[in-house]
């Protein structure tokens, strides 16, 4: 059986027009299927369901590069855009000219593992609550609303992996497995581009990620990127300046990462967001704590550049990380099965805004088709500590702690802990309890810089 196909061309020639195809990837544009998105860019085919993470930024080798060329009609992903980026895509959505399904990460890859294994739909208690839920059947499971879920299934999906030989097996590297096999599960035709093509017998059995059974085409990638220029140290950003409030500056967005990081158990299992919450793992070191990735990672390590990056050794931002000893690769299914059953200790996110009855809301401003949900719902869907790091107010200096949440929620009664450059508030008994507040300020001043009502607890500290 020699599913080996000669060219990227060739292998996606019969994706006609209106087919639904996934794109299988996560962050590092080296681990996309780029021959093969190419190919279908200049094949032209039209009217296309790209379901994927994320399309992109502009320009960029995967999904993007098909709203560019005006080829997608509905995009499902749990990024349609990101804040601060324009993008062909966004231009669409807000012209109408493109169809947006919004779906967390986790439930995205999950709809695609039970499209692949014959299960029509499930429950799930990833969104309940918020905006994604509405129009849909709502169940409660001991005593906790679920929702139902039901299951996609793909025309094609564009995978990339590391190796495979002729019978279709495949071999994936470090965390790059992310949504690849549950996308490749879910389609009538899998197409996969791969650094190396071996004859049957050469992938040790051990090491096959994914059996050929699944796969249906291999091709030999034929636009590889610069992967010199991706180990090249970022330009880098502007100074951790505190913001000013007041007259007086607070904490910087280093020293928020570092007080949440003194929040942290030993002997815990940890997820962090994007963002301030990334600056943590500055503060966990030769702590016994193990750090968890959407992507597919359990068990990494400080962020490297240089020469000492593996590019296939990421976070779920897309920064190369060093590996601890016992470190550990799986995919994305996997990755939040650990999420929402209750594995992970403690998840640390951004946020727009948290309200006084503990709901969060970070993935939409506004209009709930334009936001970046990623895995946020997926990760506080489970029994977890959830702790979120923010500026005291926003950029126009508004206070993001609120009487209610204004923007989509992201999860409902979910928050424990918030540390912002002025405070540290904890939720006990239904409220939230002002703990500790940034040197130079006093308790009145912090509450009075925020909106929502907040307890004093009665020996408020300085924040260290």
């Amino acid at each position: 059986m020699d599913k080996v196909i000669a060219s990227p061309q060739q292998a996606i020639a019969d994706i006609p027009d209106g087919a639904t195809v996934a794109i299988g990837g996560f962050s590092v544009g080296h681990r996309f299927a780029l021959s093969l998105i190419l190919a279908l860019r200049d094949k032209g085919t039209k009217d296309l369901c790209i379901v994927c993470n994320s399309m992109g930024t502009a320009g960029a080798m995967r999904g993007q590069i098909l709203a560019e060329n005006k080829q997608v009609k509905k995009l499902i992903a749990a990024f349609s855009v990101r804040p601060g980026i324009k993008t062909a895509t966004e231009d669409q959505i807000v012209a109408g000219e493109m169809e947006v399904e919004l779906v967390p990460q986790g439930t995205l890859v999950e709809r695609c593992r039970a499209g692949g294994a014959g299960i029509p739909a499930f429950y799930t208690p990833t969104g309940a609550g918020t905006e994604l839920a509405q129009g849909k059947e709502i169940r409660e499971f001991d005593g906790k609303p679920h929702v139902l879920e039901h299951a996609i299934h793909l025309d094609y999906a564009l995978v990339r992996a590391y190796r495979a030989d002729r019978a279709g097996n495949l071999q994936f590297r470090g965390g790059s497995q992310n949504l690849n096999p549950s996308f490749a599960k879910a389609a009538r035709i899998a197409i996969v581009e791969v650094d190396e093509i071996v004859e049957v017998g050469e992938i040790p059995p051990e090491l096959i990620t994914l059996p050929g059974i699944f796969v249906s085409r291999v091709v030999k990638s034929t636009h590889p990127l610069d992967t010199e220029k991706l180990r090249t140290p970022s330009e880098r950003r502007p100074a951790d300046k505190p913001r000013l409030y007041n007259g007086k500056p607070g904490l910087t967005r280093a020293a928020i990462a570092k007080r949440a990081a003194g929040l942290v158990n030993d002997n815990s299992y940890v997820n962090l967001g994007v963002g301030i919450p990334t600056m943590v793992s500055n503060y966990l070191e030769n702590r016994d704590v193990t750090l968890h990735a959407e992507n597919g990672v359990l068990g990494y390590g400080e962020m490297l550049e240089g020469d000492d990056v593996d590019l296939d050794n990421y976070n779920a931002a897309g920064q190369f990380v060093a590996l601890r000893p016992g470190a550990s690769f799986f995919d994305s299914v996997t990755s939040f099965e650990m999420a929402r059953g209750g594995r992970i200790d403690t998840v640390i996110l951004g946020a727009y805004e948290v309200d006084q009855h503990g709901n969060l809301a970070n993935w939409s401003t506004a209009d709930a088709r334009r936001g970046g949900i990623g895995g946020a719902m997926d990760l506080v869907a489970g029994d977890t500590e959830l702790i979120i790091v923010m500026e005291h107010c926003d950029s126009k200096n508004r206070p993001k702690l609120k009487r209610q949440c204004s923007y989509p929620l992201t999860g409902k009664g979910c928050v424990n802990y918030v540390v912002t450059d002025l405070a540290l508030l904890h939720w006990c008994d239904g409220r939230f309890v002002l703990e500790e507040v940034a040197p130079g300020f006093t308790p009145h001043e912090v509450i009075e810089l925020a909106e929502m009502e907040i307890v004093t607890a009665p020996d408020v500290r300085t924040m260290a």
